[in-house]
């Protein structure tokens, strides 16, 4: 039998222009490169969350997230699935990893079912109230880690689309900015830098990557003598934009909630109360976690509360809140003036120096105890208002330790139903304000308060309205909010809240009899812990404080704490009248750290865990080392890097390895950050994955070699073609020459004229360059081996075992 002909057809006209081999074809980089690297921009924009999300274990979950949207969106695409399908079964694969990790009632653990979408509708839920009531940073639980999950995994399926399936990655550019935009509206504090860096580097690296293989024709043509070849690549010109911006975000404009970027001078709000105050005194009872905010020595065994501001302002659609704007005030550098509407301070014996210390507190706000005297050791800018008793600052800062000079002297019950009705002329008239009172309350008010004669009696008959024994009940997991509709539902119907409720209630009640009254926030006195009180977020609280001619503000509590925490005031316990504080065990229990710290119920392991955490370093109480954070920032900014070059062409043996490695590892260390199980998984799949990307890493080399025109471009091509046989069952024998072993590979692949036809042009150069002496490869090598590689398979297709444990791989390494 004759051997098949070698000699090539003629060819009509020029031969086409060799390939450079730098870039995959269109089709195969949007099916490969192109996903991975919006896999990673998506990744890198999620860190934003940063901001409002404390630590950073959430992020091994965001990336859990966004890999398997990626992994599904290369499978179908590998199949040619239509965009549509795509997008849909990116979204079901989503609600399946959510089933997987927040549900225990999944069909087979993995797929939705009814059971398992009403679980996962109660995680939302419950994701929804922190939205509503937490303060950042939160903490990462489950709640906050499905939601996590949710956005970013929406926002992975968004860029995966526009990136990949529509081919405009620039469009991602508006979705990765509404990842910044949410985090920037919510947090306090300037989101991380890192965070924009990262972003801004891997945003440029996918439209390096689209630009790589789109103006390839434009970075090829001819330059004329003299120049320097215009502009520069579209690398370089997304680089140098974001160098600018970065440098206008340093120096000049605003950016975020807080002012400018690291290194600028910033700017600051307004020194309003801004949000509700309420929404942050929530925030810290629903936290898990219970952290120490303030140490305080000098206290002793006195549970007075720790007083940081007062809310005067009763809006019917908003609540209680703060004014818009924060007091003049007066400086701290001397002795304060006497609370407005108080006589005089009480006997200096009563003055009592006490040493404050900030822990893990960050706020405009200087608590204090009782009336302070003097402050010392205060930063300058700190003023003092005599009307709210509050010391504030324009900003947010954390204090250093001061020290009040407080005066902790009170009325007695006698003095206080001896004092005469207070009216407009005795205290600002916004404290008397009942304007927006409803009817039903009015009329509740004033049964009340019905044969009382002083305003004690008064203020004593509507605190003890919410004595438990009347139906009321203490509870933090109530729907969260202090305007009329929510204080009418827990007055005549619920009767169940926490203190932002019973304070905003009764304040309301004295004002429809015409007592001025005002809620303070602040904390309970905390527990005794060796030389100093211990305060908590626990102990976050808020009462009432009601005005007396001559006297001032009287603080009074309606809220029947459990914890043993509540303060009763010696005129509480002489005026004759019971109510939920008048415990005679009250005093002695103060002085003892409770055995929960406040807050829901936790176990005794759980306690010692929550004490040794209060140790005021501010370190997070992550499940994760900061060192493996480090390493996985510091693997994915070396895997972006690689990535980056390896798209440009530039030193490719070097950093295709180098980037195929760094995300290897990346995804094992975050893997491991959220579950050392999903670690393991993370293992075994890329030990698994690794005969076939090392395949594909070998099929890019060889074609690359191919491509390039280079010495040996003919050896590499024919070792690729015995390589895809191998692949597919048919191995060529050391004893077959070049014709013989194309022969039986044409037949046992089953190859068409235009495989036949670009398997000869491959052999008659594979012949030329070994026999003939030839160092100059034929030009039309390079379109031969694609129509020949794109011809095995159409007639002879790969199936996922053999792309994913390719024999000519496994056989070579036994």
């Amino acid at each position: 039998m004759s051997a098949p002909t070698v000699t090539p057809p003629m060819m009509q006209g020029p031969p086409p222009p060799p390939q450079t081999g730098n870039e995959l074809t269109s089709q195969q980089w949007s099916m490969t490169v192109t996903p991975v690297v919006a896999a990673v921009t998506t990744l890198c924009a999620s860190l934003a969350l940063a901001g409002v999300i404390d630590g950073l274990r959430w992020w091994g979950y965001a990336g859990v997230a966004v890999t398997v949207v990626t992994a599904v969106g290369l499978g179908l695409r590998a199949l040619r699935t239509p965009i549509l399908v795509v997008g849909l079964a990116q979204m079901f694969a989503l609600l399946c990893l959510l089933v997987a990790l927040f549900t225990d009632s999944g069909v087979l653990g993995l797929f939705p079912g009814p059971t398992a979408l009403g679980d996962l509708g109660d995680v939302l839920r419950t994701s929804i109230e922190v939205v509503r009531t937490g303060v950042p940073p939160v903490d990462p639980t489950p709640a906050v880690l499905c939601l996590v999950v949710i956005a970013i995994g929406l926002v992975a399926v968004l860029v995966d689309t526009l990136a990949v399936s529509a081919g405009t990655p620039a469009a991602c550019g508006l979705v990765l900015l509404c990842v910044y935009a949410v985090p920037a509206s919510l947090a306090d504090e300037m989101l991380p830098w890192w965070a924009f860096v990262l972003g801004a580097i891997s945003f440029a690296a996918l439209l390096a990557v689209d630009g790589a293989h789109r103006h390839q024709q434009w970075r090829n043509r001819p330059v004329v003598q003299g120049t320097s070849g215009g502009v520069g690549s579209p690398a370089a010109l997304v680089s140098g934009a974001v160098a600018i911006a970065l440098f206008a975000g340093a120096t000049v404009t605003f950016i975020g909630t807080v002012g400018q970027l690291p290194g600028g001078q910033g700017g600051g709000g307004q020194g309003g109360l801004g949000l509700n105050p309420f929404t942050q005194l929530r925030g810290m009872l629903d936290q898990d976690d219970n952290v120490e905010l303030f140490r305080v020595r000098g206290l002793g065994d006195d549970g007075h509360y720790l007083r940081a501001l007062t809310l005067a302002d009763f809006d019917a659609n908003g609540g209680w809140r703060g004014a818009d704007e924060l007091p003049r005030g007066v400086p701290v550098d001397g002795a304060l003036p006497v609370p407005d509407g108080q006589e005089s301070f009480g006997p200096s014996a009563d003055t009592v120096d006490i040493s404050i210390e900030s822990v893990n507190s960050k706020d405009k706000w200087a608590p204090v105890f009782g009336n302070p005297r003097r402050m010392r050791d205060l930063p300058g800018d700190i003023r003092y208002d005599p009307s709210g008793g509050m010391l504030f600052s324009p900003d947010e800062q954390t204090l250093p330790v001061y020290v009040e000079e407080a005066d902790l002297s009170q009325p007695t019950a006698q003095q206080l139903r001896d004092a005469l009705p207070a009216n407009a002329s005795d205290v600002d008239p916004r404290y008397l304000r009942n304007d927006n009172i409803r009817p039903r309350v009015r009329q509740l008010a004033r049964d009340l308060v019905r044969g009382r004669g002083s305003t004690f009696d008064k203020v004593r008959a509507i605190k003890d309205y919410f004595d438990t024994s009347n139906g009321f009940t203490y509870d933090t997991q109530t729907s969260a909010g202090s305007d009329e509709e929510a204080l009418t539902d827990f007055l005549f119907r619920s009767k169940a809240g926490f203190c932002e409720q019973y304070a905003s209630s009764m304040a309301i009640l004295l004002r429809a009899v015409d007592i001025p009254a005002r809620v303070a926030m602040g904390y309970t006195a905390g527990f005794q812990s060796g030389g100093y009180r211990s305060i908590t977020t626990q102990n976050a609280h808020a009462w009432v404080e009601v005005f007396f001619p001559k006297l001032g503000w009287v603080m009074f509590d309606p809220t029947p704490l459990t914890d043993g925490t509540t303060y009763t005031p010696p005129y509480i316990t002489d005026s004759g009248v019971a109510g939920p504080e008048d415990d005679p065990e009250q005093t002695s229990r103060n002085s003892q750290a409770p055995s929960t710290s406040a807050g829901p119920e936790k176990n005794k392991e759980d306690q010692q865990q929550t004490n040794a955490g209060a140790g005021g370093d501010g370190s997070p109480q992550d499940g994760a080392p900061s060192w493996t954070w480090l390493t996985v920032l510091a693997l994915a900014a070396v895997s972006i890097a690689a990535t980056a070059l390896a798209a440009t062409g530039r030193r490719r043996r070097l950093t295709v390895p180098v980037a195929a490695a760094g995300w290897a590892l990346t995804l094992v260390f975050a893997a491991g950050i959220v579950s050392f199980w999903l670690a393991a998984l993370a293992v075994v799949l890329l030990v698994a994955g690794a005969p076939g990307l090392v395949r594909e890493r070998q099929r890019l080399r060889r074609r690359y070699e191919v491509h390039r025109n280079s010495p040996n471009a003919a050896t590499s091509a024919w070792a690729e073609v015995l390589a895809e046989s191998t692949d597919r069952g048919a191995e060529v024998n050391d004893t077959e020459t070049v014709r013989v072993a194309a022969r039986r590979l044409a037949t046992e692949h089953e190859l068409d004229d235009e495989g036949k036809q670009a398997l000869r042009t491959v052999v008659g150069e594979v012949e030329r360059s070994w026999y003939g002496g030839s160092t100059e490869p034929d030009p039309r090598l390079g379109a031969a081996f694609d129509t020949l590689m794109r011809g095995l398979r159409r007639t002879d297709p790969l199936g996922w075992k053999e792309k994913l444990l390719p024999r000519s791989i496994l056989r070579r390494r036994r």
